[in-house]
């Protein structure tokens, strides 16, 4: 028997697996936080330059300021940018008091400066954040998009060296200390003095979100029956749906930048002390030769799934360990890196839409719903292949589509994008339970890991490229659907492995792929008979 057929006499999908699943996915709930967290903490509120108080001004101006409005007074200061907008970033050297109670908007020979006393910032969306707190505007304006970038390279950084170190050290422990950098270092990115501090714990957090989900995907997979893989992924991935509409009311409620980072941090320390209630992959012990611990732990199991004559009926023999190269991976790998690319260009700029920020989020949250529900049906019914590879071509046709759309239609331009986002989270959830189920478990943390840095380098990759609607505004879009369009056929020519039992080692990968004979599992069982 190979290990599934070991999960099935310990009770399948019983109490055991229940409870480990639901303590693995609940902190999902808060993953969507802590990637989309900069829409609120580096939300850019409206602004312009201070002007001095009526106090200083009537004792340096022979005005009456009390029969001025404060509306009356920045049209003195503040020249604006396009006939109607006051300018963000400039005001007049010197008060233009002729202007009061004019038609003119705008003197094209006074001189301007940029804000000597700093800036104003309205306080109807947010009432601070990491804008407000240092400046982030008008010359220094590129370092707000620059923090989430620094966020996402500590991700990727996170999945380098978790990766390979889980394979290592083992799930569990990587997953208890993953959560406990994640509570210490995202706590304390709250009481950040600067900006660059604020940017190397938001790199350190990023580094430990990887931890959390690299090890929680492989801790939940390698404990799930072949039968109930597909469900139990596609319902673990609602949690971070589900976060995503917990973030947009989070966000509503603390619009303070320190709260809400200590509101999405702190209740990884709870995470952290229920994480060491988890048992290790059985698959991952024999494979590094503890067999002892594996047939404890699989004990353990059928202890909590009410089946204890299975404790004294179950032993293990282990076949020699075989070195083994290769394996399936790099169009996986690709498609990642491109469904990545496309989410977190729709995902991380929401100011852009024009709405409500608050209302955006709930709604890109909303959507994942329905999209990732029919995902799960052709998950199931259809395989993993086609999912993934329909959902980037029709994230691709929603792209392109939105190109065609005159800008001053912003509501079908928004309705776009909500569909073409609930689109690739389809893809998203398809390619990592897609991409546990192609690598081994002895690669399984290394390959998953690199597939997360694929990930990452495409998330961090997303905002550079809107840099490029100064060039051509389709461009961004372009790159985006040409991206999906890429990997939707590259996914094409991956096997499927829809009801197919994870392979152990690289052998097992090559001969499944290979139609040879039946994969020789590193995991033996025999059931000795009482009788």
């Amino acid at each position: 028997m190979g290990f599934a057929d070991v999960l099935d006499q310990v009770g399948g999908f019983g109490r055991f697996q229940f409870i480990h699943v639901a303590l693995l996915s609940i902190p999902g709930l808060l993953m969507a936080s802590q990637n989309l967290l900069n829409n609120f903490t580096a939300g850019m509120p409206g602004h312009r330059c201070s002007v001095p108080n009526r106090t200083s001004l009537a004792l340096s101006h022979n005005v009456s300021l009390s029969e001025l409005s404060d509306a009356q007074i920045l049209q003195a200061f503040i020249p604006t940018a396009d006939g109607s907008r006051l300018s963000k970033c400039r005001r007049y050297t010197e008060a233009q008091w002729h202007l009061v109670g004019t038609n003119v908007s705008n003197v094209t020979e006074a001189d301007t400066e940029t804000c000597p006393d700093g800036w104003t910032y309205e306080k109807t969306e947010f009432l601070k954040t990491i804008v407000t707190e240092w400046d982030l505007v008008c010359a220094l304006g590129p370092l707000r998009r620059m923090s989430q970038t620094i966020y996402m390279g500590g991700v990727l950084a996170g999945a380098i060296i978790f990766g390979g170190l889980s394979d290592r050290f083992g799930r569990r422990a990587l997953l208890i200390w993953s959560h406990f950098q994640l509570a210490t270092l995202g706590t304390c990115t709250a009481l950040s003095p600067s900006y660059l501090a604020y940017c190397i714990l938001r790199f350190l957090t990023g580094m430990s979100v990887s931890g959390v989900i690299l090890n929680a995907f492989s801790l939940q997979m390698e404990w799930i029956p072949t039968k109930s893989r597909t469900v139990v992924g596609s319902i673990a991935s609602f949690f971070f749906t589900v976060g995503q509409v917990v973030l947009a009311g989070v966000a509503y409620s603390l619009r303070d930048w320190r709260q809400l980072q200590v509101a999405v941090c702190a209740p990884f320390y709870i995470f952290f002390i229920c994480s060491w209630w988890f048992s290790e992959s059985a698959r991952w012990l024999v494979l590094n030769r503890r067999s002892a611990e594996a047939l404890k732990h699989i004990h353990r199991v059928a202890r909590i799934n009410k089946r204890p004559e299975m404790v004294e009926k179950i032993t293990l023999e282990v076949k020699a360990s075989r070195d083994s190269t290769g394996g399936r991976g790099d169009e996986s790998q690709r498609t990642t890196f491109s469904t990545s690319f496309a989410y977190y260009g729709l995902a991380m700029d929401l100011q852009k839409f024009g709405v409500n920020i608050y209302l955006v989020q709930l709604i890109f949250g909303a959507v994942d719903f329905p999209a990732k529900l029919g995902a799960l049906m052709a998950l199931t019914f259809v395989g993993r292949r086609v999912t993934q590879s329909a959902c980037l071509f029709l994230s691709a046709i929603v792209i392109f589509a939105n190109i065609f759309v005159p800008a001053e239609l912003q509501t079908v331009r928004t309705a776009l994008a909500v569909l073409g986002k609930g689109f690739t989270s389809a893809s998203f959830t398809c390619v990592y339970l897609y991409t546990g189920e192609l690598y081994p478990t002895v690669i399984r943390q290394t390959g998953m890991g690199f597939s997360s840095t694929m990930a990452r380098v495409g998330s961090m990759a997303a905002p550079a490229v809107l840099i490029l609607e100064d060039v051509l505004p389709a461009l961004p879009s372009i790159i985006y659907g040409g991206s999906a369009v890429l990997a939707g056929i590259l996914a094409i020519f991956l096997p499927e492995t829809l009801n197919v039992p994870l392979p152990d080692t690289i052998e097992d990968v090559e001969e499944k792929w290979n139609n040879n004979n039946a994969p020789n599992n590193i995991l033996t069982n025999n059931v000795v008979n009482s009788d």
